[in-house]
């Protein structure tokens, strides 16, 4: 794809363990090197150890190309068997058909076979690639198969490569006596800043580009950021901004591509945001859905209780001064009539009525005096009655207006006067009688024009 725009011959960060690109950095020179002295000395198990992507199986496959004219190898990459399937991967890497042949025969033929290549001159390697993966029972048959010895060397040796999960497993007491066996260890690192950029070069080196830099200090110097120094990490940045230099016509990669393609691998922003839990049915051993809810601490517990607190209060107060507000209104009006001089109507609202709010009458009062004095006004002489029954679905207001034309302070204060067992004008029974003064009263914005039309001819004034 973008081999010819940045004149490259072969892809030079492809995803396969080719020797030819292997950079040997100090640490990965060092591996090298006690492995194959390993090897050549005989020395039985070995292991190599590392962090995934470090390049363990390049590494590896350049060993065996090192030893390719003095030993016969098996790599065996299915780690995840049996005993018996481990000795008959070993077996069939190994030239000998496993077919109908139980374990012992298999040890006798491999016996055989490793004999006869020590008197060729030939050593036997066995390569397990992914050996954390590998049960206790598998890593007994690998102690098993390297009693394959004469006096004097050793048939058959075993490279171990794996994650540091392998060394963890070693390290149990069951596995001491296989321990025991392994005599060289290696392990590889991470590569540091300047190793990073001489990795970069050398994969292009062996690609074939021979121009200038195609990496900017910068983007250079983010790759070894982001890469942690892994290879195999390197090499998925490296690629990705090829490929987007390629797409962007660019002939050389910046920071700001780097960090496209950094942000184009990023996983953690893909994954799914954790959500809240939610309530829900589950089924119960009885066949019938039962409600399950999710944990509340005690800080939720008590956050809810702050909260409803507060609702109340705030509607506690918002009633508080409705109530109060409606009361004063009605006083501040009664009051007003009765001297004939002009009063403020008091509402509840955003903009003006045309109708006074009404009261909100308290409860429970003992008699119309304390009804009176509650609101604000005196009572008013005796006046004839009329009496009434309570229907379905009325008030005291609608049954005032129905028959009185009126409801205000006064009209109920000769209610109350007339109903001495009514202590609680806002609740009223169906059935109920009622007392009703005799003669209609008139309408509270009557009240108030007659003491205006009085006010203005005392001053000699006509309405």
């Amino acid at each position: 794809m973008f081999l010819d725009h940045f004149r490259l011959r072969e892809q030079p960060f492809g995803v396969t363990p080719d020797p030819r690109f292997l950079f040997l950095s100090q640490v990965h020179r060092e591996a090298l090197s006690a492995l194959f002295y390993g090897v050549e000395a005989g020395r039985g198990f070995l292991t190599i150890i590392a962090e995934p992507g470090m390049g363990k199986t390049t590494l590896i496959v350049q060993l065996l190309e090192r030893l390719r004219n003095s030993t016969c190898t098996a790599f065996l990459f299915q780690t995840d068997c049996s005993s018996r399937e481990l000795l008959c991967y070993v077996a069939s890497d190994l030239g000998i058909d496993p077919s109908g042949l139980d374990a012992c025969a298999l040890h006798q033929r491999l016996n055989e076979l490793l004999a006869r290549q020590m008197l060729a001159g030939q050593r036997t390697l066995i390569v397990v690639d992914e050996a954390q993966n590998l049960d206790e029972s598998a890593f007994e048959t690998l102690r098993l198969l390297s009693n394959f010895e004469t006096p004097r060397s050793k048939l058959l040796q075993i490279l171990l490569s794996g994650q540091p999960q392998l060394a963890e497993k070693l390290a149990r007491p069951s596995l001491a006596q296989l321990r025991q066996r392994i005599s060289i260890v290696a392990r590889l690192k991470a590569l540091t800043a300047p190793e990073t950029a001489r990795y970069i070069e050398h994969r292009l080196e062996v690609a074939g580009y021979d121009s200038g830099p195609l990496f900017t200090r910068g983007a250079l110097e983010k790759i070894a950021l982001h890469s942690q120094g892994v290879p195999r990490n390197i090499n998925n940045l490296c690629f990705g901004a090829l490929s987007i230099g390629y797409a962007l016509n660019r002939r050389q990669i910046d920071a700001d591509i780097v960090e496209e393609v950094v942000s184009d691998l990023d996983f953690a922003s893909l994954a799914p945001k954790p959500q809240q839990p939610v309530r829900r049915a589950d089924a119960s051993c009885f066949g019938q859905p039962r409600l399950s809810y999710p944990d509340v601490t005690s800080a939720s517990v008590w956050r809810a209780a702050l909260a409803t607190a507060g609702v109340v209060a705030a509607l506690l107060t918002s009633l508080f001064l409705f109530s109060t507000a409606g009361r004063v209104g009605w006083t501040a009006w009664d009051r007003a009539a009765e001297k004939g001089t002009p009063a403020i109507r008091v509402t509840m609202g955003l903009g003006p009525s045309t109708r006074p709010v009404e009261p909100i009458l308290p409860a429970n009062l003992n008699g119309a005096s304390q009804a009176a004095q509650a609101l604000g006004v005196h009572s008013a002489r005796p006046v004839a009655s009329q009496t009434v029954q309570v229907e379905p679905q009325q008030t005291l207001r609608g049954i005032s207006l129905r028959y009185l034309g009126a409801y205000n302070p006064r009209v109920l204060n000769q209610i109350l006067e007339l109903n001495p067992r009514l202590t609680d004008p806002n609740h009223i029974e169906v059935g109920q009688r009622l007392r009703l003064p005799g003669q209609p009263t008139a309408r509270l914005d009557e009240s108030a024009g007659d003491a205006r039309n009085l006010s203005a001819m005392a001053k000699g004034k006509q309405p």
